[in-house]
């Protein structure tokens, strides 16, 4: 146990966030105590671990398996669990992993230059659900999703919203395919407020450097083809930043498709012909950002691998996770190292 790395969980405290200010109150129940407001609290509060009565082996295990698609009833067989238990760590494991992103990729700005969004039809008991998400293309980092009943305007908004927390108002291209919400959507997101006449009151004004191009798909007789549009903006505009991210020489949504296939591999309930299939949107919720924090921090991305030569004939490939490129981690994290990262409370 080391005092030094802890901070106090509770936040009406005047020495929150602040480090020194707390010493060991039990060795034995691995319970701290902090010196400014007097109370105690457990070594694992914050983190997935806290109130947890098995291993911490074997709860590590388990959502690792559920974060790659493992089917739960297998999990449930090869560990002897109960289902109930699965599925409680399940959900303890993807909230958890919500306050992670929230804490980490939330409350950071960079220039995001380039990103594609795009919505999955989710199969589910008694009807279908929808998906909408979003990718950072230069570092191939997950900025967020959101999960409605219907396809519809709300659902793309607050899932850019999620991607305009973490933007600098600066030139940026959005990538989409051809669903026209976009179009309005994309208005009610990217904007801020500034103050006009001379009561200063306040009015909500668009980001003019925002470029919107849409991947159409045809339908019918003549499906397979696609064209590319400029709905806001213009080509020049497009081209500029395609070249600045690396996200190729034409109007495209291939990255987000490749992510879709990702999200599709690794959470059970969206495998196709699936006996697991979903039954509750949080189900969804929770197994979108616990599968999200997996890969932007504990999956190494082969496209994201730069050469480094040790000699002039001697190349080494330095591997790097979405997280590594994007500046939130200096190391590929662990399962482990995911569940044991502290929230504060009220953060998640």
């Amino acid at each position: 146990m080391n005092p030094q790395e802890q901070l106090c969980p509770n936040r009406a405290c005047g020495a929150s966030g602040k480090a020194g200010m707390i010493h060991i109150h039990s060795q034995k129940e691995k319970r701290y105590r902090c010196k400014s407001c007097g109370k105690t609290f457990s070594a694992r509060t914050g983190n997935a671990y806290f109130r947890l009565k098995k291993e911490e082996a074997v709860f590590t295990v388990v959502v690792t398996l559920l974060a790659y698609g493992c089917p739960p009833q297998a999990i449930v067989e090869a560990y002897g669990l109960d289902r109930r238990t699965v599925r409680r760590w399940y959900h303890k494991a993807g909230q958890h992993s919500r306050g992670v992103h929230e804490a980490t990729v939330w409350q950071r700005q960079w220039d995001l230059i380039h990103v594609q969004a795009d919505e999955i039809k989710v199969r589910v008991q008694g009807g279908v659900m929808w998906m909408a998400l979003a990718i950072m293309v230069s570092t191939r980092l997950w900025l967020g999703g959101t999960v409605d009943v219907k396809r519809s305007k709300v659902m793309i908004v607050d899932c850019l919203q999620q991607v305009a927390r973490c933007a600098l108002c600066r030139p940026l291209l959005l990538a989409v395919d051809g669903f026209n919400m976009y179009q309005t959507a994309i208005r009610k997101a990217f904007r801020s407020s500034h103050p006009i006449g001379k009561n200063g009151r306040m009015k909500n004004v668009f980001w003019d450097n925002i470029v919107l191009s849409q991947v159409v798909k045809a339908r019918g007789n003549q499906r397979g083809n696609t064209e590319q549009v400029v709905t806001i903006g213009t080509r020049a505009q497009v081209k500029s930043l395609l070249t600045r991210s690396g996200g190729g020489q034409h109007i495209n949504s291939s990255f987000i498709e490749r992510f879709n296939g990702t999200v599709r591999q690794r959470l059970v309930c969206l495998v196709r012909r699936t006996r697991a299939s979903a039954r509750h949107q949080s189900t969804l919720n929770d197994g979108l950002f616990l599968m999200g924090c997996v890969y932007n921090f504990c999956t190494y991305h082969r496209s994201l691998a730069q050469a480094l030569y040790l000699t002039p004939k001697r190349l080494h490939w330095v591997k790097k996770t979405p997280a590594m490129a994007a500046g939130l981690a200096t190391h590929r994290w662990t399962v482990e190292d995911l569940l044991k990262f502290k929230v504060m409370e009220g953060a998640a």
